[in-house]
């Protein structure tokens, strides 16, 4: 399983992704974002699927690239991707179901090339169509979901700052390693601020974020402890306590 996250806010996008590979009883460590460079203008392209299908598409896309077709907005550039994951589809079907295995191939690809009027991150389905992040909805989750959505719906909008957003998207995947062992460390991370030509990406072991990651923990432990009790009095008093849990509270 994957953990790959784009996020766009008002100032920039982040791009976020585990660098687990399962495959049989082995798990490996490999990449799952990649950096490509059209002219002076980066983009970020993140994927979740078969590895085998995303090295031979994303090698193609490359030629394309560099046999300088025209790429002056990034959408251009996401439909490149789509025809060549296309491509290694009707190349691999009869492999891939011999081997019992299905193509499978998720792709979220940021930036901001010549002719955008700002920075943009796109949702590629493995049938070449494609959706693109909104303001409305300002990030795409492409592997395990499950885990991480519910803290990014909460505290995540538009005008979220870069660093906010970064930290945010951390703690999703932190909640999403904590519950499954397909994701894990190390950590990619891919950050652009809007109007700009340069994109960063920086590789985080987990050592290096074990600070923030006891922090959270302790900080839900906390609140918790402090969260609201009067609505449990009435059924908690029913088993006979002395005293309610509001007054147990108070007294700690």
């Amino acid at each position: 399983m994957t953990f790959c996250l784009g996020i766009k806010t008002e100032q920039g996008l982040v791009g976020i992704a585990d660098t687990r590979i399962t495959t049989g009883t082995e798990r490996l460590t490999a990449r799952k974002v990649s950096i490509h460079e059209y002219g002076e203008h980066p983009m970020f392209v993140m994927t979740s699927g078969l590895r085998s299908v995303r090295d031979k598409a994303l090698t193609y896309f490359d030629e394309v690239i560099d046999e300088a077709e025209h790429f002056d907005k990034l959408y251009k550039a996401v439909n490149a991707l789509a025809k060549q994951i296309g491509r290694v589809a009707k190349e691999d079907e009869k492999a891939l179901k011999k081997s019992g295995l299905r193509f499978n191939l998720h792709a979220l690809v940021g930036g901001q090339l010549e002719n955008d009027d700002e920075h943009r991150l796109y949702m590629l389905y493995p049938q070449g169509n494609w959706v693109e992040v909104s303001q409305a909805s300002p990030y795409y989750i492409i592997g395990e979901s499950g885990y991480g959505k519910s803290l990014l719906d909460r505290v995540l909008r538009y005008d979220t700052p870069l660093e906010m957003a970064l930290k945010a998207g951390y703690l999703a995947f932190d909640a999403t390693r904590n519950s499954t062992i397909d994701v894990a460390f190390p950590l990619d991370v891919v950050l652009h601020r809007r109007d700009t030509q340069k994109m960063v990406e920086r590789r985080f072991e987990e050592e290096e974020m074990q600070e923030l990651s006891s922090w959270w923990q302790q900080s839900i432990t906390e609140q918790l402890a402090k969260a609201p009790t009067a609505w449990m009095n009435e059924i908690y008093s029913e088993l006979g306590e002395q005293s309610t849990i509001f007054e147990r509270a108070q007294s700690h």
